[in-house]
């Protein structure tokens, strides 16, 4: 009995090794997309007065236009330039009851988010399914994440039809993760491909504002921040291991993942949905702080396991792919760490061009990264990088990635 218990022990132990890959997760294709309406600042002011009928507070909306025009404003900059925006004239001018964030309008933002957030999400994952050049039937697992709705089924059962994805794909969704939710998708991927030889995860981020739609109001800053900062995107990214060289190409090896709570920060930043939609705070003040504070600990900590071969404090040796959540915290990052400008170039541009979209944001600069190298092959390439985002907790999640595009 001893004996036959021992070998079977030791044959499971076998298998299980068996079922585990031979090499680290990497991301093998980026997707992104956006709504097809790209709105302007100066355009947005506009809108946004006009569309909650508060054109006559005129000095309000003259403080909103000098925000978004990274005129500081209680210290603060947005860093935005253009936004793709999912909800139109038209669409506020049919829900008037979402410009009043008392008034019950969660169940007409939720009705939008179930058909419009699907659909978004399925064209960026259309996009890295025909960079990754594999049949949409080999994805083995699906991860989505959104913090635009709170449907059952979700977005990840949706998708499997628009995706022609197979009916025994494995299915994770995650909600309510705010900015880091990028990061934390894609750590999940990672184990989940280096854990289940052959495995091949789909990742989905996809984000609307019209969650957080309200209109502006005096004294009240958190509104101005919201309208101004946050765009919609989606992105999509697969991850897998052991890649097939005949087919996939490796973009970026996924080398570590880990996660941090930054200690007495759980008020920095906090969402909850209400009748009238979103509502919290993100203290503008505080969180770049918090996050400086912290950042060379949360680092330090990633690499140490690594064997010292990055991480010494040479930053600059290091590619970045930072969540720009705003310009203070970036600056607040460059500072701590020293850092030369260009190494958060991408995360800047991305922010001006597309606004916070919250855990797509730094999908987009992932790939605004990899674009970069491929248009200047001579340019400021690193084998070694950092992916990086904040979110609620205050939680911070850091990838150690390896660059293995040539």
């Amino acid at each position: 009995m001893g004996s036959g218990s021992a070998s079977a022990s030791a044959r499971l132990r076998e298998i299980h090794r068996s079922q585990q890959a031979d090499g680290p997760a990497a991301v093998l294709a980026i997707g992104t997309a956006n709504p097809p309406a790209c709105v302007t600042q100066d355009d947005f002011t506009d809108l946004l007065f006009r569309a909650t009928n508060t054109d006559h507070l005129a000095a309000l909306k003259d403080k909103f236009k000098r925000l978004c025009k990274h005129a500081c404003y209680f210290g603060q900059k947005l860093g935005v330039e253009r936004r793709y925006l999912h909800h139109t004239e038209e669409t506020l001018a049919a829900h008037p009851e979402f410009a009043d964030h008392e008034a019950p309008s969660l169940d007409a933002r939720l009705d939008i988010a179930a058909e419009a957030v699907p659909e978004l999400a399925a064209r960026a994952a259309r996009k890295a399914i025909a960079e990754w050049g594999r049949p949409a039937g080999d994805v083995t697992h699906l991860v989505v994440t959104t913090n635009s709705g709170a449907h059952i089924p979700g977005v990840d059962f949706r998708l499997v039809p628009l995706l022609g994805l197979r009916p025994t794909v494995r299915r994770t969704m995650l909600y309510l993760n705010g900015c880091f939710a990028g990061c934390a998708a894609l750590r999940l991927a990672k184990d989940l491909a280096e854990n289940n030889r052959g495995a091949r995860v789909l990742v989905v981020a996809a984000e609307l504002t019209v969650m957080l739609f309200s209109r502006p109001e005096e004294g009240c800053f958190q509104t101005l921040l919201n309208q101004g900062l946050f765009g919609d995107g989606a992105a999509a990214v697969v991850v897998g291991a052991d890649p097939l060289v005949s087919v996939e190409r490796p973009l970026f090896e996924i080398v570590s993942a880990a996660q941090t709570i930054i200690p007495e920060s759980a008020h920095a930043i906090n969402m909850n949905l209400t009748k009238g939609g979103f509502d919290g705070n993100i203290s503008t003040r505080e969180v770049p702080g918090f996050i400086g504070d912290n950042i060379e600990r949360c680092l330090m900590d990633s690499f140490e396991p690594l064997g010292g071969i990055a991480g010494d404090g040479k930053w600059n040796d290091l590619f970045w792919a930072v969540h720009p959540g705003s310009p203070a915290i970036l600056d607040k990052i460059e500072s701590v760490l020293g850092l030369e400008p260009e190494k958060l170039t991408a995360s800047r541009r991305v922010l001006r061009d597309y606004g916070n979209m919250f855990g797509v944001t730094v999908i987009f600069v992932l790939d605004e990264l990899r674009r970069r190298w491929e248009r200047e092959a001579a340019g400021e390439w690193r084998e070694l990088g950092v992916m990086m985002t904040f979110g609620p907790g205050l939680t911070v999640e850091t990838m150690v990635l390896h660059a293995a595009l040539k």
